[in-house]
């Protein structure tokens, strides 16, 4: 059983109609109903529950954590967001949907700003398999449509990465670097851009099997405590 836990804000779902009419019991909950199954447990968590820290346990507790943020990356604590970094260094794997490469565990994770252009027109997106043999897109075809997406265009201020798994074009021409896949210490990061609020994105069962096959990816295969830089006194040989 891989043990996910699920980050959303829930703020755009209680304070805009739009996103609420799409996802009225919050994009938390979609993912959690969408991606759980006989393989895959999950709990979920809001801004509210990590404003006043992040229990340890819950992350000792993660195997692969999924996390979606936009409009109060500022408002998770510092020392969340380190706790979280660590945790991926000591091997949990983890998830960054859509607005998720500003939050600020994606920015530590990757050393860089993360920045990106962007466009909300609603425009049609394909998101094109550019390594079809990479086991996070098990399953999927030459490319996912979606009728309707926010537009995420280049450059994008991140590493390159170890792995691009899907690129995205846009009706106005842009593309992306759509998915995108590092290790860092013993832990995987996937992100995936795909994920806008007030489109029915996590409805896609195109989209809820690349983050079904993420979650597998990321799932851990080697873990350990706690961070060691040890002092080995006497030589081997």
């Amino acid at each position: 059983m891989i043990k996910v836990t699920v980050y959303n804000e829930f703020i755009h779902e209680r304070e805009d109609e739009n996103t609420r009419s799409v996802y009225p019991d919050g994009i938390h909950n979609a993912i959690k109903s969408a991606v759980e199954s006989d393989e895959i447990t999950v709990k979920t968590i809001t801004l509210d529950d990590v404003k006043n820290g992040l229990d340890r346990q819950l992350l000792d507790d993660t195997d692969v954590f999924i996390w979606w943020g936009h409009m109060a990356h500022d408002l998770v604590p510092d020392e969340v967001a380190e706790a979280v970094h660590q945790a991926v260094l000591k091997g949990m794997g983890i998830i960054f949907l859509h607005s998720g490469h500003h939050s600020k565990p994606f920015k530590l994770l990757m050393g860089t700003p993360c920045n990106l252009t962007w466009r909300e027109d609603g425009d049609r997106e394909l998101v094109w398999v550019c390594n079809p043999a990479h086991p996070i897109a098990k399953g999927i075809g030459r490319f996912i449509k979606l009728d309707h997406e926010e537009t995420y265009g280049e450059p994008f201020s991140i590493p390159e990465p170890d792995e691009l798994v899907f690129i995205g074009s846009f009706e106005g021409g842009e593309v992306f670097r759509a998915g995108c896949c590092y290790r860092r210490g013993n832990g995987k990061v996937f992100y995936f851009q795909p994920g806008h609020e007030t489109f029915p994105t996590f409805k896609n069962p195109e989209i809820i099997t690349v983050i079904k096959n993420a979650v597998h990816w990321a799932n851990p295969d080697y873990r350990v405590k706690e961070l060691e830089c040890p002092n080995v006194k006497k030589p081997l040989e």
